[in-house]
């Protein structure tokens, strides 16, 4: 799907791929509870509120919440490969995190760290790597 092809989406010129209705959304910046409907196009959110879609689940006022980030963590320290510490975290609504790999680079150096990275590709979620903090 092109961005245009989303735009139109949102702008509710194109039918969506899938509208969830009845929903409770968590707004964590305001901290309010919202029931609203929620417009997919293309596995983007593209709108709240009245869409056409291909296909509706109604939510049944289950609650639905954005990703949780975790700003500063120790992969390693989980005793964990990154695939199987993705598939702990996730279920409980973690999506991104911040990893700092100084134990591995400790140890291993450079190639602790390429290790690192060339295991985070591929994941359900998005892992970003810190500059290591001490030498």
């Amino acid at each position: 799907m092109t961005l245009d092809e989303i735009i139109k989406s949102a702008h509710g010129e194109k039918e969506v791929d899938l509208l969830l209705t009845n929903v409770r959304i968590i707004n964590v910046f305001s901290g309010e509870i919202v029931v609203d409907n929620i417009a997919i196009a293309g596995g983007y959110i593209v709108g709240f509120g009245s869409y056409s879609a291909k296909r509706t689940v109604n939510m049944e006022k289950r609650f639905v919440s954005p990703g949780f980030i975790d700003a500063h963590f120790h992969i390693e320290s989980s005793m964990t490969c990154i695939t199987e510490f993705a598939r702990a975290i996730i279920p409980f609504g973690t999506t991104t995190i911040f990893a700092d790999p100084h134990e591995i680079a400790n140890v291993l150096g450079a190639d602790g760290i390429n290790y690192m990275l060339q295991s985070s590709k591929n994941q359900p979620m998005n892992i970003y790597f810190t500059l290591r903090s001490c030498g």
